[in-house]
């Protein structure tokens, strides 16, 4: 059971924060003005950081 719950975490985990960061993001946004533009800027920018990186880097080898 323990392995199974392993590979569950080793899948999901990153996906799940990156939706974690676009829902505050977006609520970020729709909440108000000021310092909440920059936290919805900036947690909107790191998911699409992170797939540009993944986009642009080069493939790994097995």
């Amino acid at each position: 059971m323990s392995k199974r719950k392993s590979d569950f975490w080793h899948v999901f985990a990153a996906p799940t924060l990156m939706a974690a960061l676009s829902l505050v993001g977006l609520v970020a946004a729709l909440v108000g003005d000021g310092a909440w533009d920059g936290v919805s800027w900036l947690t909107l920018g790191i998911p699409v950081a992170v797939m540009g990186w993944y986009m642009v880097r080069p493939a790994r080898r097995s």
